[in-house]
């Protein structure tokens, strides 16, 4: 490196933004991850061994991956190359790969390749890095905000380590966001601000994890406000929220947080918890999520959770996805949450879900088993002659309408699939089963006397 290139590079560190000039060195300096980068963790171990396999970090934004990843290009022997998946294409692939072949073949040298957004890469891209990550050619080191399970190749993922990166908590960032305020080397100590306790907790609370969110913030702030009498700048609770502005929702309809949320919605209504269901119902409103999805979900969870223990959920469930899709926003949120708050409450039961289950599984091992001739088809020509249909009981001339014949297969004569549950109004369908039945052994039994 000559002299102007060097200057040059200084200028440019001085200049990058804050997040960028407090990104960590070494290991040590890293705030939060504890779980992948304690001391006694292998993520820790490898790196410091300089023994580091292939590997993706996955989370959301701000919490580290490339972070981590300029730490391993400080610490490793090997050559390290970074490109972004947004920009680079094969062409750039395959220069990595040749120079990481030389650098093996001549210095015996490794390779690491840093992919940002690696998850932008398509199939085929994907694909050819397979063989170079697999003879070890290059040592990959992914970084994705999406599931690398449902967005990188399967080959790659089976060959690589995955380390999910958790949002950084209200005390991590409060760590950083001091050192950002009073660092003067590569902080903004030199400014002599100062940065009230509240203010503090209001950014870390307001970034949602986010280290660069709240570190942007706390730079705005110090730049546009003006120095107090003391001479210093004070970064109060006021001046932050001016700079944050507004919570990040941490939501990607495409993505990873997609799935939690509405895993998390259902399970609210599953586990009768009405307040934490409008609250992810919210959360997916505000994210921008689709009405039809949310309602579809409303009337799946309406029959798979409380089935026949209140049969008017799925009717509540149904007539509000009809309506909110003819209101549109905003007024279908109201609709939205009158249903998801009615199946929150109502009486539950997965009886449905398990006979559904049960005969699913036993059609599965047992195969099209014959259906009883009384119960067949008899209604064209020729059916009397082959006995479809003889011998069949018609309930309505029975007393309670019912009467006892064989309905399933011989073969599975006594099986149960529907067991109704205690609650709700299935409760009352159990009694009313178990009384027909009752009553139809004990005419039974009078006839036969």
């Amino acid at each position: 490196m000559d002299l102007f290139e060097y200057m040059r590079n200084t200028n440019m560190e001085k200049e990058s933004p804050l997040a960028a000039r407090l990104r960590p060195k070494t290991l040590d300096e890293v705030v939060g991850q504890q779980h992948i980068i304690g001391k006694d963790k292998l993520l820790y171990r490898a790196i410091k061994a300089d023994k580091l396999s292939s590997i993706i970090f996955y989370g959301p934004p701000g919490t580290g991956k490339t972070t981590l990843a300029k730490v391993i290009a400080n610490t490793t022997s090997a050559e390290f190359t970074q490109i972004n998946a947004t920009s680079a294409g094969k062409k750039d692939m395959e220069e990595v790969v040749a120079k990481a072949k030389d650098m093996q073949g001549m210095y015996g040298k490794k390779t690491i390749l840093f992919i940002d957004e690696i998850h932008r890469f398509n199939k085929g891209q994907q694909d050819y890095l397979l063989p170079f990550v697999e003879d070890g050619t290059v040592i990959l080191i992914g970084a994705t905000t999406e599931n690398p399970y449902f967005e990188v190749n399967g080959a790659l993922i089976s060959r690589s380590i995955v380390f999910e990166l958790k949002p950084l908590s209200m005390e991590d960032i409060k760590v950083l966001l001091k050192r950002a305020v009073y660092d003067t080397e590569r902080g903004m100590g030199a400014y002599e601000a100062e940065i009230d306790e509240d203010a503090l907790d209001f950014l870390a609370d307001l970034s949602g994890g986010d280290a660069r969110h709240a570190l942007n913030a706390v730079e705005l702030g110090i730049m546009t406000t003006q120095r107090s009498k003391d001479g210093k700048i004070h970064v109060t609770a006021e001046v932050a929220q001016e700079c944050i502005q507004k919570r990040v929702l941490r939501y990607d309809k495409a993505g990873d947080s997609h799935y939690d949320t509405i895993s998390a919605f259902i399970k609210s209504m599953r586990g009768s918890d009405p307040d934490a269901a409008v609250y992810y119902l919210a959360r997916m409103l505000a994210a921008g999520e689709s009405v039809t999805f949310i309602a579809r979900r409303i009337m799946i969870c309406a029959s798979e959770d409380v089935g026949n223990a209140d049969p008017d959920a799925i009717q509540v469930a149904v007539s509000a996805s009809l309506a909110a899709e003819r209101i549109g926003m905003p007024e279908a949120q109201i609709i939205l949450a009158q249903a998801a708050v009615y199946v929150a409450c109502a009486p539950k039961s997965n009886a449905a879900v398990e006979a559904i289950g049960k005969a699913a599984d036993t059609v599965a091992k047992t195969g099209n088993l014959p259906v009883p001739v009384h119960l067949q088809d008899a209604h064209y020509k020729g059916a009397a002659k082959l006995g479809y249909g003889i011998g069949y009981k018609y309930a309505h001339d029975y007393p309670n309408h019912y009467v006892k014949q064989q309905y399933l297969p011989y073969e599975l004569n006594g099986k149960e699939f529907y067991k109704p549950s205690g609650n709700g109004y299935e409760a009352k369908i159990r009694e009313h089963m178990a009384k027909i039945k009752k009553e139809a052994e004990l005419n039974e039994h009078k006839e036969e006397g």
